[in-house]
Protein backbone atom coordinates (compact mmCIF):
# COMPACT_ATOMS: atom_id res chain seq x y z
CA UNK A 1 0.00 0.00 0.00
CA UNK A 2 2.82 2.40 0.85
CA UNK A 3 4.14 1.44 -2.59
CA UNK A 4 1.29 2.50 -4.16
CA UNK A 5 0.89 5.97 -2.15
CA UNK A 6 4.38 6.88 -3.03
CA UNK A 7 3.98 5.86 -6.65
CA UNK A 8 0.79 8.23 -6.84
CA UNK A 9 2.71 10.73 -5.42
CA UNK A 10 5.80 10.63 -7.25
CA UNK A 11 3.14 10.78 -10.63
CA UNK A 12 0.74 13.58 -9.26
CA UNK A 13 4.64 15.61 -8.36
CA UNK A 14 5.88 14.57 -12.29
CA UNK A 15 2.05 16.37 -13.28
CA UNK A 16 2.77 19.49 -11.85
CA UNK A 17 6.09 19.53 -12.30
CA UNK A 18 5.30 19.65 -15.90
CA UNK A 19 2.49 22.56 -15.07
CA UNK A 20 4.69 25.02 -13.90
CA UNK A 21 7.33 24.41 -17.16
CA UNK A 22 3.99 24.72 -19.18
CA UNK A 23 3.51 28.16 -17.12
CA UNK A 24 6.64 29.54 -17.37
CA UNK A 25 6.25 28.85 -20.79
CA UNK A 26 2.93 30.79 -21.47
CA UNK A 27 4.35 33.84 -19.23
CA UNK A 28 7.06 34.48 -21.41
CA UNK A 29 4.65 34.38 -24.65
CA UNK A 30 2.64 36.80 -23.22
CA UNK A 31 5.33 38.95 -22.53
CA UNK A 32 7.44 38.82 -25.69
CA UNK A 33 4.17 38.88 -27.66
CA UNK A 34 3.63 42.44 -25.56
CA UNK A 35 7.73 43.41 -26.15
CA UNK A 36 6.62 42.37 -30.07
CA UNK A 37 4.26 45.15 -30.63
CA UNK A 38 5.80 47.77 -28.40
CA UNK A 39 9.22 47.27 -30.23
CA UNK A 40 7.82 46.47 -33.91
CA UNK A 41 9.85 43.64 -33.38
CA UNK A 42 9.07 41.12 -36.27
CA UNK A 43 11.42 38.07 -35.39
CA UNK A 44 10.42 38.18 -31.84
CA UNK A 45 6.73 38.01 -32.68
CA UNK A 46 7.82 34.92 -35.45
CA UNK A 47 9.55 33.14 -32.31
CA UNK A 48 6.34 33.57 -30.44
CA UNK A 49 4.22 32.31 -33.26
CA UNK A 50 6.35 29.21 -33.38
CA UNK A 51 7.03 28.22 -29.59
CA UNK A 52 3.07 27.84 -29.49
CA UNK A 53 3.10 24.15 -30.53
CA UNK A 54 5.28 23.22 -27.40
CA UNK A 55 2.60 24.83 -25.41
CA UNK A 56 -0.05 22.65 -26.96
CA UNK A 57 1.99 19.83 -26.88
CA UNK A 58 2.67 20.35 -22.97
CA UNK A 59 -1.47 20.70 -22.43
CA UNK A 60 -1.89 17.56 -24.34
CA UNK A 61 0.91 15.31 -22.59
CA UNK A 62 -0.47 16.62 -18.74
CA UNK A 63 -4.03 15.95 -19.89
CA UNK A 64 -2.70 12.34 -21.02
CA UNK A 65 -1.11 11.76 -17.28
CA UNK A 66 -4.23 13.11 -15.29
CA UNK A 67 -6.50 11.12 -17.23
CA UNK A 68 -4.43 7.85 -17.03
CA UNK A 69 -3.73 8.39 -12.85
CA UNK A 70 -7.09 9.28 -12.47
CA UNK A 71 -8.44 5.55 -14.26
CA UNK A 72 -5.16 3.83 -12.44
CA UNK A 73 -4.83 4.97 -9.11
CA UNK A 74 -8.67 6.50 -8.11
CA UNK A 75 -7.93 9.86 -6.58
CA UNK A 76 -10.69 10.97 -4.24
CA UNK A 77 -10.81 14.18 -2.23
CA UNK A 78 -7.74 16.57 -2.23
CA UNK A 79 -5.68 14.52 -4.91
CA UNK A 80 -8.58 13.92 -7.35
CA UNK A 81 -9.30 17.79 -7.12
CA UNK A 82 -5.31 18.36 -7.62
CA UNK A 83 -5.45 15.99 -10.57
CA UNK A 84 -8.49 17.71 -12.06
CA UNK A 85 -7.21 21.13 -11.44
CA UNK A 86 -3.60 20.60 -13.10
CA UNK A 87 -6.01 19.53 -16.40
CA UNK A 88 -7.72 22.48 -16.30
CA UNK A 89 -5.29 24.91 -15.17
CA UNK A 90 -2.92 23.44 -18.38
CA UNK A 91 -6.09 24.31 -20.61
CA UNK A 92 -6.52 27.63 -19.42
CA UNK A 93 -2.41 28.58 -20.00
CA UNK A 94 -2.76 26.40 -23.67
CA UNK A 95 -5.47 29.01 -24.27
CA UNK A 96 -2.90 31.91 -23.24
CA UNK A 97 -0.48 30.60 -25.38
CA UNK A 98 -3.13 30.74 -28.57
CA UNK A 99 -4.02 34.32 -27.14
CA UNK A 100 -0.67 35.40 -27.11
CA UNK A 101 0.33 34.11 -30.74
CA UNK A 102 -2.77 35.93 -32.03
CA UNK A 103 -1.12 39.19 -30.67
CA UNK A 104 2.28 38.12 -32.42
CA UNK A 105 0.40 38.13 -35.30
CA UNK A 106 -1.27 41.36 -34.85
CA UNK A 107 2.47 42.93 -34.13
CA UNK A 108 3.41 41.44 -37.57
CA UNK A 109 0.85 43.27 -39.64
CA UNK A 110 1.55 46.48 -36.75
CA UNK A 111 5.15 46.78 -37.90
CA UNK A 112 4.68 47.04 -41.45
CA UNK A 113 2.15 50.25 -40.96
CA UNK A 114 2.60 53.40 -39.36
CA UNK A 115 3.69 53.69 -35.68
CA UNK A 116 0.81 55.07 -33.59
CA UNK A 117 3.08 55.73 -30.37
CA UNK A 118 0.22 56.66 -27.84
CA UNK A 119 -1.47 54.19 -28.54
CA UNK A 120 1.27 51.76 -28.45
CA UNK A 121 2.13 52.96 -25.21
CA UNK A 122 -1.55 52.16 -23.92
CA UNK A 123 -1.84 48.49 -25.52
CA UNK A 124 1.74 48.11 -23.47
CA UNK A 125 0.71 49.53 -20.35
CA UNK A 126 -2.18 46.58 -20.63
CA UNK A 127 -0.18 44.22 -21.13
CA UNK A 128 2.45 44.72 -18.31
CA UNK A 129 -0.77 44.85 -16.31
CA UNK A 130 -1.90 41.61 -17.60
CA UNK A 131 1.27 39.81 -17.48
CA UNK A 132 1.69 40.96 -14.34
CA UNK A 133 -1.58 38.80 -12.99
CA UNK A 134 -0.58 36.00 -14.86
CA UNK A 135 2.55 36.03 -12.90
CA UNK A 136 0.98 36.01 -9.71
CA UNK A 137 -1.50 33.49 -10.58
CA UNK A 138 1.18 30.96 -11.43
CA UNK A 139 3.42 32.33 -8.39
CA UNK A 140 0.08 31.57 -6.08
CA UNK A 141 0.14 28.20 -8.07
CA UNK A 142 3.50 27.22 -7.21
CA UNK A 143 3.56 28.57 -3.36
CA UNK A 144 0.03 27.19 -2.97
CA UNK A 145 -0.73 30.67 -1.82
CA UNK A 146 -4.64 31.30 -1.03
CA UNK A 147 -4.76 35.15 -0.59
CA UNK A 148 -2.73 35.58 -3.47
CA UNK A 149 -4.77 34.01 -5.74
CA UNK A 150 -7.89 35.81 -4.13
CA UNK A 151 -5.92 38.71 -5.10
CA UNK A 152 -5.52 38.18 -8.21
CA UNK A 153 -9.42 37.20 -8.64
CA UNK A 154 -9.84 40.41 -7.06
CA UNK A 155 -8.35 42.21 -9.38
CA UNK A 156 -9.82 41.32 -12.45
CA UNK A 157 -11.82 44.70 -12.87
CA UNK A 158 -8.43 46.53 -13.53
CA UNK A 159 -7.81 44.81 -16.83
CA UNK A 160 -11.53 45.81 -17.98
CA UNK A 161 -10.94 49.22 -17.15
CA UNK A 162 -7.62 49.66 -19.12
CA UNK A 163 -9.30 47.76 -22.08
CA UNK A 164 -12.41 50.35 -21.74
CA UNK A 165 -10.27 53.21 -21.83
CA UNK A 166 -7.77 51.95 -24.99
CA UNK A 167 -11.22 50.91 -27.03
CA UNK A 168 -12.78 54.63 -26.45
CA UNK A 169 -9.14 56.29 -27.24
CA UNK A 170 -8.66 53.77 -30.33
CA UNK A 171 -12.43 54.95 -31.63
CA UNK A 172 -11.62 58.50 -30.81
CA UNK A 173 -8.08 58.10 -33.05
CA UNK A 174 -10.17 56.54 -36.09
CA UNK A 175 -12.92 59.06 -35.90
CA UNK A 176 -10.53 61.86 -36.25
CA UNK A 177 -8.33 60.19 -38.73
CA UNK A 178 -9.56 57.37 -40.83
CA UNK A 179 -5.71 56.46 -42.32
CA UNK A 180 -5.43 54.95 -38.58
CA UNK A 181 -8.34 52.82 -38.90
CA UNK A 182 -6.36 49.52 -40.15
CA UNK A 183 -3.87 49.60 -37.31
CA UNK A 184 -6.30 50.78 -34.80
CA UNK A 185 -8.48 47.79 -35.92
CA UNK A 186 -5.43 45.46 -35.13
CA UNK A 187 -4.18 47.19 -31.74
CA UNK A 188 -8.54 46.78 -30.64
CA UNK A 189 -8.10 42.93 -31.34
CA UNK A 190 -4.89 42.84 -29.54
CA UNK A 191 -6.30 44.54 -26.63
CA UNK A 192 -9.15 41.87 -26.05
CA UNK A 193 -6.98 39.18 -26.92
CA UNK A 194 -5.19 40.63 -23.63
CA UNK A 195 -8.71 41.11 -21.78
CA UNK A 196 -9.39 37.44 -22.29
CA UNK A 197 -5.78 36.80 -21.32
CA UNK A 198 -6.91 38.17 -18.06
CA UNK A 199 -9.93 36.39 -17.59
CA UNK A 200 -7.75 32.97 -18.17
CA UNK A 201 -5.16 33.88 -14.82
CA UNK A 202 -9.05 34.77 -12.76
CA UNK A 203 -10.15 31.12 -13.93
CA UNK A 204 -6.85 29.61 -12.62
CA UNK A 205 -7.14 31.42 -9.39
CA UNK A 206 -10.55 30.47 -8.86
CA UNK A 207 -9.26 26.71 -10.14
CA UNK A 208 -6.47 26.88 -7.03
CA UNK A 209 -9.00 28.47 -4.77
CA UNK A 210 -11.28 25.21 -5.22
CA UNK A 211 -8.14 22.53 -5.65
CA UNK A 212 -6.79 23.60 -1.65
CA UNK A 213 -10.11 24.62 0.08
CA UNK A 214 -12.90 22.29 -2.11
CA UNK A 215 -15.27 25.57 -2.41
CA UNK A 216 -15.89 27.04 -5.41
CA UNK A 217 -16.31 30.71 -5.60
CA UNK A 218 -19.50 31.10 -6.57
CA UNK A 219 -20.18 34.91 -6.09
CA UNK A 220 -19.79 37.64 -9.09
CA UNK A 221 -16.40 38.53 -10.08
CA UNK A 222 -15.78 41.82 -9.65
CA UNK A 223 -16.22 43.84 -13.35
CA UNK A 224 -15.66 47.27 -14.26
CA UNK A 225 -18.88 48.33 -15.90
CA UNK A 226 -18.57 51.38 -17.63
CA UNK A 227 -22.13 52.08 -18.27
CA UNK A 228 -22.31 52.22 -14.12
CA UNK A 229 -19.31 54.48 -13.94
CA UNK A 230 -20.78 56.83 -16.83
CA UNK A 231 -23.80 57.22 -14.74
CA UNK A 232 -22.12 58.79 -11.97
Amino acid sequence: MEHTVRAYDEELDAITAELSRMGGLAEAEVTDAIRAISRRDVALAQAVIGRDAKLDELETDIERKAIRLIAIRQPVADDLRRTVAAMKISMNLERCGDLAKNIAKRALVIAESEPLSPLTRSIERMGELVAGRLKDVLDAFAARDLDRAVQVRERDKEVDEHYDAIFRELLTYMMGDPRTITSCAHLLFVAKNLERIGDHATNIAEILYYEITGIELTEQRPKWDALEQAEH
